[in-house]
């Protein structure tokens, strides 16, 4: 659909995508056009086909540790601390943003029991009172609050482990909220921007419409 589309065009096209059985997954690219209801639209995706994770049902099941189909992004920062062996157990992992799509689900998959799970868990937003204060003390730093180069060396515990989820368009090219050529020198391990998380989201996207199929039954 176009960027004219109206609301209850999306609406009656999901629910048609809801309905037909060759169709496993369904993903509502967002930010929509100003004027449309995505927290409704979200919330009209079957949770069974709904790849993105942001269903409310499947933010439910997660926030109570049940299976269903996980938020890309925050499941590929998971994904990713377990491929380089970087394990969060017994950490204080310190969240900066709170956003449905990245903050609240990976503070929640960080607090799950598991060896990939099971830290003390802060989350912190733009009213968060000396931010710094809160960012010195994680051994895992999670960065999603969209400033580019917004935490430098002064911000962070050295040696501490940092994820930069945020994604900036600048007019030297893309960056993160860390200030990585600063950083990586500070911290043990730090993600680029590019090339760092981005690819880990698409890769759980991936994974979560071949397990929708799966669990479609094909």
């Amino acid at each position: 659909l176009g960027g004219e589309a109206t609301q209850q065009e999306l609406e009656d096209l999901i629910v048609r995508l809801n309905a037909q059985s060759d169709v496993d997954g369904i993903l509502l690219q967002l930010p929509l056009p100003f004027g449309l209801d995505s927290g409704y639209l979200l919330s009209l995706i079957s949770p069974e086909k709904d790849v993105d994770g942001f269903h409310p049902v499947n933010m439910g099941r997660l926030a109570q540790g049940l299976p269903g189909l996980r938020p890309c992004t925050p499941a590929g920062v998971i994904e990713l601390l377990r491929h380089y062996n970087l394990p969060p157990q017994g950490k204080h992992a310190v969240v900066v943003g709170r956003s449905n799509i990245v903050g609240k689900p990976l503070a929640l998959m960080l607090a799950q029991p598991g060896e990939y799970g099971n830290a003390t868990v802060t989350i912190c937003h733009s009213r968060t009172e000396n931010l710094a204060g809160f960012t010195r003390q994680a051994d895992f730093l999670f960065l999603a609050t969209g400033r580019p180069k917004f935490v430098g060396p002064d911000m962070v515990k050295p040696g501490s482990v940092i994820v930069d989820v945020g994604i900036n368009r600048t007019p030297e090219g893309l960056c993160g909220d860390a200030d990585f050529a600063a950083l990586r020198e500070v911290a043990s391990a730090i993600t680029p921007v590019p090339g760092g998380v981005g690819p880990m989201t698409i890769a759980q996207l991936m994974l979560n419409t071949l397990h929708a199929y799966k669990n479609a039954g094909c």
